[in-house]
């Protein structure tokens, strides 16, 4: 149980951090979106250089499995089966089919 002196401490840390956590662009704006588009791109990199899969919708709309090695496959998702065993690939897209 704690006590009344420390519920208030927990409140008024709560207001600190929500205060330093202001947004650095307003929410709708051009800046935030390239932002959020800067920052997804960059983590999409990350994870490529950290030796895993990216699993991304492309523009055509295929579900795509990008391996860091550069080859590009369409999967197809296999609702309810656990992670990492959640989609079967349905074929290699190479640079004709892309």
């Amino acid at each position: 149980m704690s006590t009344v002196g420390q519920d208030s401490a927990l409140r008024g840390a709560g207001v600190l951090v929500a205060q330093s956590m202001a947004l650095a662009y307003d929410p709708g704006s051009a800046e935030f979106d390239e932002a959020v588009r800067a920052a997804t791109h960059q983590a999409f990199l990350d994870t490529l250089a950290a030796g895993l899969p990216v699993f991304y919708l492309d523009d055509d709309g295929i579900d795509a499995m990008l391996l860091p090695d550069g080859r590009k496959f369409e999967i197809r998702w296999i609702p309810g089966a656990p992670s990492g065993e959640n989609y079967e690939i349905v074929r290699e897209v190479t640079a004709h089919a892309a």
